[in-house]
């Protein structure tokens, strides 16, 4: 109980608004006579029932940082929900009245269901009920302090499982058979498990096999649609077709179950393609095709053909649907000689396949996949040694210089691999970039591994040059501080970001030279994607550096050259940097921040403005001008006095209470 109250008493309404969000933390209050089980638990933390429409199980303590953290089996996933904050209030109301939190029992229901990862008999609890799950923005509108949820009765909670076994156990041969016999009259799919067991049992396989060929088709036929936002849908069900994989498979017919196999890939590809689903329907076909990859060591095809069914499936795999053909390919079934038979076939199709029309991924993506392949059977059948010839020789074609280079450093040749990169980023530079960088980002590493740090430094400073950013920048700083290099540097990169002229070329008319060495490759277009002068950029660095004199100058020259405020992301950073060292100009910034949001007249920008108003009056205290804060107060007040949802957000503004005092 000691560490409930030590936790409670460190919190503040403030520490929860700011935690939860102003809307959901004054939905949390409005649902204190909700919390019904309130306990603790070993480690400090809370626990209780949270009622609505449903109920919801919910915990919340401390995290080993002394952070807020929170379990609750609501769907909400934006953040802490109004059920954790109602169980952090009650609790806080608890300890007030000085009644104790009792301790919860590790077989209680509550307990079970919150930390016993061994499962639930009961299924999900609630559902997406427009009660506890739309804590979207749409309910802005909504007064919370009145709205009060019905509370349902606590659901009676026993184990079922066990009450049944106990009932059953207890019944007759007869009243078994006469209980199955109403329960198979009543659900059909009892009846049809019943009948499918008796067929596996008689080996009678061409009727299930006949069945579920009959179910596929069908289920591939349905439209596979959701609408989230209204709740509505139809997904396929394809838990009898893996439930039936299984037991087939389990007695020994693998190729029955390949068979069917083959034709909910044909059929399962195209409905995936037509669906609009979230992927619920590929990740259902994906898991009735791991029962058929299991199946495919165990089939009467030659091990080699094994190998090349589950290959020419992932050649045409667009949808992720055979997640685990990995399996397939370790299995201890498949020998060295059954990959080089494999390799063979691949080999003559990559041999016979048209070389890529262009350098587009449309146009290589076939041919990477098979070139993967091969590879892959070149490891497995133990043949490493034609792996390079094989990487060199499409490498042009498959712009697989990445790999290349890879296995030419495994095989010690590192000049090689240097050759290839520098070959590679000439090549892809212009019409694919990304893989040019990454063989620029390769060459930098091979020359950290050589502890050529001059040319480390001089591919950061071509990093910054292409993308400029505090990250790049802060990296470019490490390399050229090891070689010594760092004022010439961070000056050359500071008036980069005022001209856009790069400064890694001579400097007319002074004879001055840039410090660090020229990169072995070079994009001579970087500033394609940037304007300059970057003043955003400058800010950001002179904050980084600490230099807030320069940070407050380069926001004012800002503010002449472009329309102010514009997104605040600046302004924020701005004011939150300097509100010490130059209290005014934050105070300038964050004014004009809560005129703009206000301005919105919407309640979500009126919580947004809260935080900025909070920083305000922090700063008016530290600088004893309360009188000043207060006057504003009052400007607002009577400006905005219409506004109901504001009043209430300035209400709010006053000195933080605690939870538990």
């Amino acid at each position: 109980m000691e560490r409930v109250e030590k936790m409670l008493k460190s919190l503040t309404t403030e520490d929860l608004r700011q935690w939860a969000g102003t809307k959901i933390f004054n939905r949390g209050k409005s649902y204190l006579k909700n919390v019904d089980g309130l306990s603790r638990t070993d480690d400090g933390a809370l626990a209780a029932w949270v009622y609505g429409s449903e109920e919801y199980a919910t915990s919340v303590g401390l995290d080993p940082d002394g952070e807020l953290e929170y379990v609750c089996t609501c769907p909400y996933e934006d953040g802490p929900c109004k059920h954790a904050v109602a169980v952090l209030l009650a609790a806080a109301e608890q300890v007030k009245r000085k009644e104790e939190i009792p301790l919860l029992e590790p077989d209680d229901e509550l307990f079970l269901t919150l930390f016993d990862d061994s499962g639930d008999d009961y299924g999900d609890y609630g559902d997406d009920s427009d009660d506890d799950y739309d804590e979207g923005d749409y309910e802005d509108d909504w007064d919370d302090e009145e709205y009060q949820p019905p509370r349902p009765k606590p659901a009676a909670r026993k184990d079922a499982k066990k009450t049944v076994g106990k009932v059953l156990e207890k019944m007759g041969k007869q009243e078994l058979i006469a209980l199955l016999m109403d329960l198979a009259g009543r659900y059909p799919e009892i009846e049809r498990g019943i009948l499918e067991g008796e067929q596996l049992a008689a080996g009678k396989v061409d009727k299930v096999v006949s069945s579920l060929r009959r179910e596929i088709r069908n289920l591939t036929a349905e439209p596979a649609w959701h609408n989230h936002w209204r709740g509505e849908g139809n997904i396929p069900d394809y838990s009898h077709v893996q439930e039936q994989f299984t037991a087939l498979l389990a007695k020994g017919h693998a190729d029955a179950v390949l068979q069917l196999g083959e034709e909910l890939w044909t059929l399962g590809n195209t409905q995936v393609e037509e669906s609009n689903d979230d992927g619920d329907t590929a990740m259902a076909i994906s898991q009735c095709l791991d029962v058929v990859l299991r199946a495919v060591p165990h089939t009467s095809l030659t091990p080699a053909r094994q190998l090349l069914w589950v290959i020419d499936r992932e050649l045409e795999d667009e949808f992720s649907l055979l997640e685990t053909s990995k399996l397939v390919f370790d299995h201890k079934g498949y020998a060295a000689a059954h990959w080089v038979e494999v390799a063979g076939i691949i080999e003559k199709r990559l041999n016979c396949m048209a070389k890529p029309a262009s350098s587009r991924f449309t146009d290589r993506y076939r041919r990477e996949k098979l070139l993967n392949m091969l590879v892959m059977a070149y490891e497995r059948s133990g043949r490493k040694e034609k792996i390079v010839p094989l990487l060199e020789k499409e490498a042009d074609a498959c712009l697989c210089y990445d790999r290349l280079a890879d296995a030419l450093l495994a095989a010690g040749k590192r000049e090689d691999a240097r050759q290839w990169c520098i070959a590679g980023f000439k090549r892809t530079v212009k019409d694919v970039p990304g893989i040019a960088a990454g063989l620029q980002k390769r060459l930098r590493e091979m020359a950290q591994s050589e502890k050529n740090h001059p040319l480390v430094a001089a591919y950061r400073a071509q990093d910054f040059f292409e993308s400029p950013c505090p990250k790049s920048y802060t990296e470019l700083r490490k390399a050229a501080e090891k070689i010594e290099a760092w004022p010439k540097v961070r000056e050359a990169a500071l008036q980069y970001l005022r001209t856009g002229k790069r400064p890694d070329e001579k400097i007319s008319g002074k004879g001055s030279v840039w410090p660090l060495p020229t990169p072995e490759v070079v994009d001579g277009d970087s500033t394609r994607h940037h304007n300059f002068p970057d003043l955003d950029l400058l800010i950001d660095l002179a904050i980084l550096e600490k230099r807030l004199d320069d940070a407050v100058a380069l926001y004012g020259e800002l503010r002449k050259t472009k329309r102010w405020g514009c997104y605040f992301e600046t302004d924020k950073a701005v004011a939150s940097a300097v509100a010490k060292t130059h209290p005014q100009t934050a105070l300038d910034i964050w004014r004009y921040v809560v005129d703009n949001l206000i301005a919105q007249v919407k309640p979500k920008a009126y919580e947004e403005a809260a935080v900025y108003l909070r920083r305000m009056s922090k700063v008016y205290q530290e600088n004893k001008r309360t009188d000043e804060w207060q006057s504003f107060l009052a400007e607002l007040r009577k400006e905005h006095k219409p506004k109901r949802r504001l009043m209430e957000v300035l209400d709010s503004l006053s000195a933080p209470v605690p939870l538990v005092s």
